[in-house]
């Protein structure tokens, strides 16, 4: 799907705005970028804002116009943060990522942002089926280049269904503690509470109900309920020592 989708930019004035787009692109996997008469490119200040995705600047396809780039695509799908005198079948990011999951994988497609202070024209909105619009602070709705595409990008990337390299963060979550391991530390909690005196047989069972409710809100993990469980014999032996 992701390989035959290419993001368009129209008569980019800024070159550092090529480079955050590029650097968009390789965080979802997408690898084609085509550049409509860009003001600037190649050029430094896109290879820095890069940060990395020099891949993608250096295999960027440079046409004249945007009837040239997207000649080969049967999809169109032009970006627009205006309101439009003429009405164009409209999606949502998110709505556009779940047409091209199933559009994209026999048909190439395009989705085309405008300039950065003036978007697209109409007669480049002529050549697209649909506009894409991103739903934000309507007072406040012109997103930034990099922005707009990453946003874009990254409903594509959810859509495509593709795994995501793990972190080492998340290779650490444990399991979670079974029932009866919750049972045992419950009851071990019981009785350190009365070791140390907090626990009144009066009041006992409110309290442990309580209790109960906190725990089972967190959903602790079978490595975190034998810590705890530690630090309840420790207690224990403390106030046996006192």
């Amino acid at each position: 799907m992701l390989s035959n989708i290419k993001i368009v930019l129209v008569e980019t004035s800024h070159p550092g705005n090529i480079g955050a787009v590029a650097r968009a692109m390789k965080n979802m996997n997408l690898k084609d970028l085509v550049l409509v008469a860009p003001k600037q490119f190649p050029c430094a200040d896109a290879t820095a804002r890069a940060s990395g995705a020099d891949d993608i600047l250096s295999s960027a396809l440079v046409c004249d116009s945007l009837q040239e780039a997207v000649a080969d695509c049967s999809i169109v799908v032009g970006t627009s943060a205006r309101c439009r005198t003429i009405s164009w079948p409209e999606l949502t990011p998110r709505e556009c990522a779940d047409l091209l999951k199933t559009e994209a994988l026999d048909h190439k497609a395009a989705i085309v942002f405008g300039r950065e202070h003036s978007g697209l024209k109409n007669h480049e909105l002529d050549l697209c089926r649909y506009l894409l619009r991103i739903p934000c602070n309507k007072d406040f709705s012109s997103l930034n280049l990099a922005a707009a595409v990453q946003v874009v990008s990254y409903e594509l990337f959810v859509a495509s269904g593709q795994d995501y390299e793990v972190t080492a963060g998340d290779k650490g979550k444990g399991l979670l503690a079974t029932a009866a391991q919750m049972e045992a530390f419950y009851e071990h909690m019981i009785e350190a509470l009365s070791d140390i005196g907090f626990m009144h047989p009066d009041k006992s069972k409110s309290v442990m109900r309580r209790l109960r409710r906190i725990y089972n809100r967190a959903r602790l993990e079978s490595k975190e309920v034998d810590l705890l469980r530690g630090i309840l014999r420790m207690s224990q032996g403390n106030k046996k020592k006192g």
